[in-house]
C-alpha cells in the first residue's frame, strides 16, 4: 500500500520497510535515498546501492563449486561429460540419468579402518644388580666418622647427638611406609608436634635477664603459630579423605 503520512502512523512500531525502487528514484513518501529513515517508530531503508552490499565472497564460492565440479564432471579435459555413478557426490547430486530415476541416492558405504598393526614388544633390558661395594663404602665412612667424633665431642654432646640420629633413623622409617596420599597432613602435624620446644621458651620467659626474656616471647610467638597451623592444615587435610 502507498507509503503516505496516514497509513505510516497505523502502522505498528518497529517494522522495517526496504525501498527496492529507490535505485530507480523510488516513489515513497518518507523514504531519503542513500540514507535510513524512522518515522514514528517505523524504519525505513532507502540505500541506492543495495547489490552492491551484498558479500562478494558468496559469488566466488559459489563459482568455485561450480568450476570444481564441472572440472570433475570432464576428467579427459576434452569438454566430455562422464558422469561417473560410483562416485558418491555424483551418485547424491543425480536425480535422473538416463530416463530413470536415481532420487534418493543410497546410503554411503562406510568402510571401516583398518586394523593397526600391532606395536613390536619393545627389547628387555637387562637390570644391572647393584652393587654391594657402594653401601658397605658408605657404612664405613661413616662408622670412622662418628668414632672420630665420638673421640674429641665432649661426653654430653654425644648423648644429644645419638638422640639425634635414633630420632632421624625413626622419622625416616615412619614416614617411608606411609602411603604417599598422606605425606602432606603427616608432615603437617609432624610440624606442630615438633613445637614442644615452647616448653623451654616458657621456662626462660622468667629469666632475670631481659634479652633472653625478650627471646622466649618471640619463641612462644612463633611456635604458637606453628602449632596452630600444622593441626589446621592436618584437619583440612584429612577432611579430603573423609568425603
Amino acid at each position: 500500500r502507498p507509503n503516505t503520512a496516514e497509513n505510516v502512523e497505523l502502522e505498528k512500531g518497529g517494522r522495517v520497510y526496504v525501498g527496492l525502487g529507490d535505485v530507480e528514484g523510488g516513489k515513497w513518501q518518507f523514504n531519503e535515498p542513500g540514507k535510513v529513515n524512522g518515522r514514528h517508530c517505523v524504519t525505513i531503508i532507502g540505500y541506492t546501492d543495495l547489490p552492491s552490499r551484498l558479500a562478494a565472497q558468496s559469488s566466488q564460492l559459489y563459482a568455485t563449486n561450480l568450476r570444481h565440479l564441472l572440472t570433475d564432471l570432464t576428467p579427459g579435459k576434452d569438454g566430455q561429460i562422464v558422469v561417473d555413478m560410483e562416485d558418491e557426490v555424483f551418485r547424491g547430486a543425480t536425480v535422473c540419468k538416463d530416463g530413470q530415476t536415481t532420487w534418493p541416492p543410497p546410503a554411503p558405504k562406510l568402510s571401516a579402518a583398518p586394523p593397526k598393526p600391532k606395536p613390536a614388544p619393545a627389547p628387555v633390558k637387562e637390570k644391572k644388580k647393584p652393587s654391594v661395594i657402594g653401601p658397605i663404602i658408605g657404612m664405613v665412612v661413616a662408622g670412622l666418622a662418628l668414632l672420630g667424633l665420638g673421640a674429641v665431642a665432649p661426653q654430653d654432646f654425644m648423648g644429644h647427638f645419638t638422640v639425634f640420629v635414633l630420632a632421624c633413623f625413626v622419622g625416616y622409617m615412619v614416614i617411608w611406609n606411609v602411603t604417599p596420599a598422606l605425606h602432606t597432613p603427616l608432615m603437617s602435624v609432624t610440624n606442630a608436634i615438633s613445637s614442644i620446644i615452647v616448653i623451654g621458651a616458657l621456662m626462660q620467659i622468667s629469666s632475670n635477664t631481659e634479652v633472653i626474656k625478650w627471646i622466649a616471647v618471640a619463641t612462644v610467638g612463633i611456635t604458637a603459630v606453628n602449632i596452630f597451623g600444622g593441626f589446621a592444615v592436618t584437619r583440612r587435610m584429612l577432611e579430603m579423605f573423609r568425603k
